[in-house]
């Protein structure tokens, strides 16, 4: 099984994007973080004709929002509702009758880092502590994956300069111990620094404020593929799609592929 997890930035702008992406690596499922698309809007018929007959999407209008498109069945299941907000940033399916696919996109928190002064750091925080309860109390044996725009940068070599981001939302060290907490409590382990391990630097995103993004090359790893003990044996590739961020009309975030047996 060939995944790809991909904040696409608007799945309506970029559906030609999203179109060259599968066609050049032909994955069999596909999860898309910041559709910006409420479901009865949603381009259902454009994402089947790209070969993916199966799709969960949980969207809002103009914000947030998550799809899962496969060519695979599965069997959908009901997402939590992080910090009660109903802000469409989780989906969940069963691929293979037994294995957890999670596509989430975590809030980015906003530029202050102080969770009293801004709501939208207090809101982060919050949704990571609540990941980290929720998965605590999962079944630690089980086959599972999880994807998506965790909008964390938690390793010195995953942001371009470890010192100058420590006052910077992302990678902060509060959100990075939350995040490390949670992955911990999920016993999640993190193939693509398997593959590509420190102090290799690694990102997924830079910022469109960037003049010229590949000189300058200040970019952060802020999407992952997570995998449960079980899992992550099967892993057999994985690779960040760095070049996706010159084409036209770009997502701030590259595309994550990984190949699992």
């Amino acid at each position: 099984m060939r995944l790809v997890t991909w904040n696409i930035n608007s799945l309506r702008l970029r559906m030609d994007l999203l179109r060259r992406l599968v066609q050049a690596e032909q994955p069999d499922v596909v999860c898309l973080q910041e559709i910006k698309v409420q479901d009865s809007e949603f381009p259902m018929e454009d994402v089947q004709a790209l070969g993916f007959p199966h799709v969960l999407r949980h969207g809002m209008k103009g914000y947030n929002g998550v799809a899962i498109l496969s060519k695979l069945p599965f069997n959908a299941r009901d997402p939590q509702d992080w910090c009660k907000k109903a802000d469409s940033r989780h989906g969940v399916v069963v691929l293979g009758g037994d294995v957890e696919l999670h596509n989430f996109y975590i809030p980015a928190g906003g530029d202050i880092p102080d969770p009293e002064k801004n709501v939208k750091f207090a809101h982060k925080l919050q949704f990571l502590d609540e990941m980290k309860d929720w998965f605590a109390g999962q079944n630690k044996t089980r086959n599972a994956i999880m994807v998506g725009d965790l909008n964390v940068a938690p390793l010195e070599h995953d942001v371009w300069s470890h010192k100058q981001l420590l006052k910077i939302v992302s990678h902060t060290p509060i959100e990075v111990e939350k995040l490390t907490a949670m992955q911990l409590a999920g016993q999640w382990q993190d193939p693509i620094r398997h593959f590509t391990p420190e102090p290799t630097k690694l990102y997924s995103w830079w910022s469109y404020r960037s003049p010229d993004w590949q000189k300058n090359d200040r970019g952060r790893r802020l999407d992952h593929v997570w995998t449960t003990p079980p899992m992550t044996s099967r892993v057999k590739s994985a690779k960040i799609l760095r070049e996706m961020r010159s084409w036209t009309q770009p997502s701030d975030h590259v595309a994550v592929v990984v190949d699992i047996d």
